[in-house]
């Protein structure tokens, strides 16, 4: 049996050859001859599933075969001789010795890139296109190097790129020069040279870099006593010191709060006002903490904890503890339902709602029935929920607030409508005919589409069954009804309307016939398929639709003269052209 070759690898190399390769398949022993292509190359026989070859030179995508004496091999496994790639430019093309930054390396043939070497030294490749690689700079002493690219097509040509030694950063301001002894502010270095920063010290405790460029840096102070030197290290050193002083916080002050009281429950939002506020690190409410929502050194916001009577609420930073303002619970009034609307929705709930009414907010809970709602929005006069599913009932819709549970308002969960039929399902596409609708639920339909189009003149004549006036339209759609039971589906019943264009004459084959009727008239035409009626100068023919270019009819019998032939449709009369009636 003929040797097979099922692969190779790799599967590509450099045109000028000499790429090791192996092949592995089976029937190998024996083998004489290795091809790529027309050419033959030096081998060796490792065993019979597996040859090493090492390629000769060639272009473009060979067949490899292997000729050994029971026969050459015909798989169709191939080599691809890949043009050797070419460097044309180096954007940046110096940069610092400790390496680190992004090079991108445009050219020709870039794909499948082995190896960027900067010298001796491999890069990080980062993204490798046919035209262009990204690669991450390796360090190296001052000085220049050849940068290269291999690829399964070889080595490129060299293009330098010079590493220059990384100058000492220098420090020219800070802001601010002082700060918390605990810490935690911001300072801004301003300076040059300041990119790659390894380190900021305020003494001997390092900083939080936050943002570096070369000119400027913004770092998180770490705690500290005195005045302390600030320095700040990069590859090319360690810069000159600036003096920043420590400084103790002061006292906080409060001046006033907004509101001075609220509810026994908590949950309000209170704003303190006041100097040397910032850093808050508690504010309590008598001996309870409340949540800081915000914080700046002239104002708080903070959710008042629960509590009961009159306390004492204070602030405490890095500097102390402030003055007490006093401020008071109040018990909260019970709250009261004015209005719903609507006041009734499907009962697969999901709808909108509104409360109205007087002490809503901070509600807890709204209830329909003993279902809870989903509260969207919350003022003392108004509440927005989501409605929650329940069966086809009535429900009493309460708010709970601290101050109680509301009275109750009905709310109607009404069965969503279903549509069963229409009379007439077929009808002109420039609407204005009267339809039929039947069903169940209908009573409080407020809209019938047609498709995407409303339909007009809505008459409820009872829960089974509506009126409407269609609108224009085309083709086949699905008639819904709604109410504020949700909106019917095409799932049951036949809610079907087909939109009919008018019909249209333009031939009678033949045009004339006997008086005594009888013969066989081709109406010829368009939107013919659901003629109902054929006249004869008013006459009713029997007739047949056969397509719906197509009626043929026969003729009854009339009086000698000219009479109008007329096709009717669901969607009206056609118009009408001219029959004569020949004496007999």
């Amino acid at each position: 049996m003929a040797p097979v070759v099922t692969s190779v690898s790799p599967a590509q190399g450099a045109p000028a050859g000499g790429t090791n390769v192996t092949l592995t398949g089976s029937g190998f022993t024996g083998a004489t001859m290795v091809r790529f292509g027309p050419n033959g190359t030096t081998f060796v026989i490792v065993s019979d599933t597996q040859i090493t070859a090492k390629t000769p030179a060639g272009t473009g995508t060979v067949q490899v075969t292997v000729t050994a004496p029971t026969g050459t091999s015909t798989q169709n496994v191939f080599f691809t001789y890949a043009a050797a790639p070419v460097l044309t430019a180096l954007i940046p093309s110096s940069g610092p010795t400790a390496g680190g930054n992004v090079v991108t390396l445009n050219g020709t043939n870039l794909t499948g890139a082995t190896s960027v070497k900067f010298g001796s030294n491999p890069a990080v490749i980062l993204t490798n296109a046919p035209t262009q690689i990204t690669a991450i700079a390796p360090t190296a002493p001052p000085s220049s190097v050849n940068v290269t690219v291999t690829t399964p097509g070889g080595t490129s040509n060299p293009l330098p790129y010079t590493y220059t030694a990384t100058p000492a950063p220098t420090l020219t301001t800070l802001s601010p020069t002082s700060g918390p002894t605990t810490g935690g502010n911001i300072v801004t270095l301003n300076g040059t040279n300041l990119g790659g920063a390894t380190s900021v010290k305020f003494g001997s405790n390092s900083a939080v870099i936050l943002t570096n460029t070369p000119t400027q840096i913004t770092a998180i102070a770490p705690a500290g006593t005195g005045t302390v030197n600030v320095t700040v290290s990069t590859a090319g050193g360690t810069s000159n010191a600036l003096p920043y002083t420590y400084a103790a916080a002061p006292v906080p002050v409060l001046s006033s709060l907004s509101p001075t009281s609220g509810p026994t429950a908590g949950g309000n939002v209170v704003t303190l006002n006041g100097t040397n506020l910032g850093g808050a690190t508690s504010v309590k409410f008598g001996s309870n903490s409340a949540v800081i929502l915000t914080n700046t050194p002239t104002q708080i916001t903070a959710i008042a904890p629960a509590g009961t009577g009159t306390v004492n609420v204070t602030v405490s930073t890095a500097g102390g503890t402030s003055n007490a303002l006093p401020y008071t619970y109040a018990a909260a009034p019970v709250p009261v339902l004015s209005s719903l609307s609507p006041t009734s929705g499907p009962t697969a709930g999901g709808n909108v709602v509104t409360l109205n009414g007087t002490n809503l907010g901070g509600a807890t809970s709204v209830k329909f029935g003993s279902n809870s709602a989903t509260v969207l929005t919350n003022t003392a006069g108004q509440i927005t929920v989501i409605a929650p599913a329940g069966p086809p009932s009535s429900v009493n819709v309460t708010v709970t607030t601290a101050g109680g549970t509301s009275n109750p308002l009905p709310y109607f969960y009404l069965a969503a409508p279903t549509l069963s039929d229409l009379s007439p399902h077929l009808g002109p596409d420039t609407g204005g005919n009267t339809v039929t609708v039947f069903g169940t639920n209908l009573t409080l339909t407020n809209a019938v589409n047609f498709g995407a189009s409303p339909a007009t003149s809505l008459v409820v004549v009872s829960d089974n069954q509506l009126t409407v006036t269609a609108p224009a339209g085309v083709g086949t759609v699905v008639v819904t009804v709604t109410t504020p039971g949700g909106t019917s589906t095409a799932a049951t019943g036949n809610p079907y309307y087909t939109y009919l264009g008018a019909p249209v004459l333009t031939s009678l084959t033949p045009s004339h016939g006997a008086d005594v009727g009888g013969d066989a008239i081709v109406l010829g035409g368009s939107n013919l398929t659901y003629t109902d009626a054929v006249t004869f100068g008013g006459v009713p023919a029997s007739f047949a639709a056969i397509s719906d270019t197509q009626v043929v009819a026969t003729s009854p019998a009339g009086a000698p003269g000219t009479v109008n032939v007329v096709a009717h449709t669901p969607a009206g009369n056609s118009n009408a052209l001219p029959f004569v009636y020949d004496p007999s």
